[in-house]
């Protein structure tokens, strides 16, 4: 969104106009760095407005400031066509409502009456739907002032208390629109009775996007990014060293999400995939490429690796007990303890007196291990990479050993590897330093095949 002056040329104007405009729907997330600004910091975890509340320290100047920062932003655009003095009265407003309700819920916190959770959830919510109330408001009227019939759809429920879901505010929304006769705007916050931060935390936006997308049924959904999804990392392997893909499935969506690298948020995939509609994803830079379409029945023709990812945030947790050998119930035990400390795992090996498991380190508890510890002879925790080789159509014989090779030639100790039946993800477990050349020794490899 902060290349809105791209966005409106290569996708809302690229190769149409007059009424080939209209029967689109944009759901726009809030510029970038703001939801950074209000919650933290995705990924250095620095901490926002939100914490301030958490911590039960004044937030008042921290919105101030804020809107200081949010009226800088809008002066980038008054080039572009933007109404400065009416954008800026709007994030004015907008936030001052906010502030009413959070000091509310900072004095009913206060009080010590009530639970700490559900007000800090409901904090984050009214936080979070500031950044893109204020990316599409400016949107909307950036298109407005150059003649175009853009209707602001804001599902960010300030001032409307009916007590709807996400999908009843949805349906509710776009009742009495003209879509053969409008551009959409729509921000990607939705308010709900369940809470879609609750529900999906920072990857709301891609919910509403699918739950809309649900609802009106369109031919296709296309999320548009500033990058190709590539058959690797091109900042690893070089722009040269790597193509777009074409084509693939949600399947192989949900893969890559798991390593980190989302196509689509993974709970957003699955309405669009249950209900047939086709995703693309396409790169606003390169208006004219066709990008990647997904779909849920597409199989590659021929036997090949379509995409070639994976991270280095993960740690390998292996626990060893010399009892578990001929025992039912040890794996079990072990994610029943997972459970209870609400962590995920991306890999699991076994053999006869071991399990290994794999998370991501964020999610690193120390009193998940001292339970394990509690329960079992040995575990051990290590920092590691994960590779991995995706594809629909990947099963041959040879392709493993080919991979292994590629990583030993490389100098590259494999420490786990597996794979499921079906074969659409390889994966290798490496140290973390030799994550890159992992990368590369496979792409290299791949490419050769």
């Amino acid at each position: 969104m902060s290349a809105l002056n791209e966005v409106i040329n290569n996708i809302i104007l690229f190769e149409r106009s007059g009424k080939e405009l209209y029967n689109r729907v944009f759901v726009v997330s809030a510029f970038s760095g703001v939801t950074n600004m209000l919650l933290e910091n995705k990924k250095t975890g620095a901490p926002g407005v939100y914490h301030r509340i958490a911590k039960y320290q004044d937030f008042h100047r921290p919105l101030k400031n804020l809107i200081v920062q949010l009226k800088a932003i809008n002066k980038q655009y008054k080039s572009i066509g933007l109404d400065l003095a009416l954008a800026d009265q709007f994030i004015e407003s907008h936030i001052k409502e906010a502030e009413t309700y959070l000091e509310n819920l900072a004095n009913i916190l206060a009080s010590g009456y009530v639970s700490k959770t559900g007000i800090l959830q409901a904090a984050r919510e009214i936080l979070a739907s500031i950044g893109e109330s204020h990316s599409a408001f400016n949107f909307t009227n950036i298109l407005q002032n150059k003649g175009i019939n853009a209707t602001l759809v804001d599902l960010s429920g300030f001032g409307d208390h009916h007590a709807f879901t996400i999908d009843q505010r949805i349906k509710h929304a776009f009742k009495n629109i003209d879509l053969e006769n409008t551009i959409c705007i729509v921000t990607g916050y939705a308010k709900g009775t369940e809470g879609i931060m609750r529900e999906f935390d920072r990857g709301y936006s891609e919910v509403t996007f699918s739950k809309i997308a649900g609802f009106l049924k369109p031919k296709e959904a296309i999320i548009h990014k500033e990058y190709h999804l590539s058959t690797a990392d091109p900042g690893l392997v070089g722009i040269e060293n790597c193509i777009p893909v074409g084509y693939t499935n949600y399947d192989i969506a949900d893969q890559l999400a798991d390593v980190g690298m989302e196509a689509i948020h993974p709970k957003a995939s699955k309405p669009l995939e249950i209900g047939g509609i086709n995703l693309r994803i396409k790169n606003t830079f390169e208006p004219a490429h066709p990008g990647t379409l997904i779909t849920r029945e597409f199989v590659c023709e021929h036997k090949r690796v379509e995409v070639i990812t994976g991270t280095d945030k993960l740690l390998i947790i292996d626990i060893y007990d010399p009892s578990m050998v001929g025992s039912v119930g040890s794996d079990l035990h072990i994610m029943q303890t997972f459970y209870k400390h609400n962590v995920s795992y991306t890999f699991k090996a076994t053999s006869a007196n071991s399990i290994s498991i794999v998370i991501w380190e964020q999610d690193f508890n120390k009193k998940l291990i001292s339970d394990l510890e509690d329960d079992f002879e040995k575990i051990t925790v290590e920092k590691v990479a994960m590779v991995c080789l995706l594809g629909s159509n990947m099963d041959e014989p040879g392709l493993l050993g080919k991979s292994a090779l590629a990583l030993t030639e490389s100098g590259i100790n494999i420490k786990s590897a597996g794979f499921a039946l079906r074969k659409v993800n390889i994966q290798f477990l490496i140290a973390r330093e030799d994550f890159k050349t992992a990368i590369i020794a496979l792409n290299k490899a791949m490419s050769q095949a």
